[in-house]
């Protein structure tokens, strides 16, 4: 079984997926999905294009370096599984939210700035995450880890997501959708880690903006998409809101966009998953090479996505 490894690895990456599957013909490309590499392969471990697959005659599984698998809906030949790397990124990219929290909360990116003028000057005051009201929407590995950190701060958290089945500990209520408008105004954080979809486009526009309390914080690391970001920029401008944003619509974002230049705004160029943590390319290698096996073994393959409504399915999640 010829596979090809087109994400970065290192010799312990490779001896893990070598033993997942001893009888792999492996090829080590990083990033390189030209048509010699691709054809005759029968599992990508990658992020192959989903322009991409008709190339592949001889394609069984594709295993992604990444948790959105939106970009592949309804795009992958019938026969083809395709599963996400989602349990890989929770950890370093809740861990970023919980800095712009606090960071916004604490009026650090004003004292950063005043640094840089060498002006000695006190802000004013602060809130704390002790007592705030969290809400996430979307309460998959990444925003369940992020509620998970906030709730052990001491604030009170609201998770939504899709459907409503067993309520987690770390959310001390669940709802669906259908409730944010009559949820936002109540919340002093609102943290967006949605992927990209109909229901997720142009969720937070300029009326939804303003629905925040005054000073609330808005977080987002699932798509740009998600915020209207003149609208953004209206509130922000008019001091209404604080954000921190790691995705952005456009993107990048041009360096001639008013974003850059609001005050109580961090923006981060879509960098707080990727690799820039250890442990993150390691758990998607670890993800790789178990579900590598299964295929092996006639195994359940875990973090298989729909291939119609892009999602994982929730009774294989890793």
């Amino acid at each position: 079984m010829k596979i090809l490894v087109a994400l970065p690895t290192g010799k312990k990456h490779r001896q893990l997926l070598e033993t997942a599957c001893p009888s792999g013909e492996f090829v080590y490309a990083e990033g390189d999905y030209s048509s010699e590499n691709i054809k005759g392969a029968e599992v990508i471990i990658g992020n192959l294009p989903p322009d991409r697959f008709a190339e592949c005659k001889l394609l069984r599984f594709v295993q992604l370096g990444m948790a959105g698998s939106d970009n592949y809906k309804g795009k992958v030949p019938e026969g083809v599984l395709v599963a996400n790397a989602s349990g890989a990124y929770g950890l370093a990219i809740s861990e970023h939210m919980l800095g712009n929290m606090l960071m916004l909360m604490k009026k650090l990116h004003l004292y950063r700035d005043n640094q840089l003028e060498c002006a000695w000057r006190d802000e004013g005051g602060v809130t704390s995450v002790e007592g705030a009201r969290v809400l996430v929407v979307g309460l998959g590995d990444i925003g369940g880890e992020f509620a998970k950190k906030c709730k052990a701060l001491g604030a009170y958290t609201i998770g939504i997501r899709r459907t409503l089945h067993d309520k987690p500990e770390y959310v001390d209520e669940l709802h669906t959708l259908d409730m944010l408008d009559a949820l936002i105004g109540t919340a002093d954080v609102v943290a967006l880690a949605l992927p990209q979809s109909k229901e997720s486009a142009g969720l937070m526009n300029e009326t939804r903006l303003r629905e925040m309390k005054k000073g609330a914080i808005l977080l987002n690391v699932g798509r740009g998409s998600a915020i209207d970001t003149d609208a953004l920029v209206k509130v922000l401008d008019e001091d209404h809101i604080m954000a921190g944003v790691d995705v952005t619509d456009p993107e990048p974002l041009p360096a001639e966009h008013p974003l850059w230049k609001c005050k109580n705004c961090l923006v981060t160029p879509h960098i707080s998953g990727f690799y820039h943590l250890k442990q993150t390319h390691d758990r998607i290698i670890a993800i790789a090479a178990r579900n590598l096996a299964a295929l092996v073994s006639g195994g359940e393959i875990g973090n298989l996505v729909d291939g119609e409504t892009g999602y994982r399915a929730r009774e294989n999640r890793l």
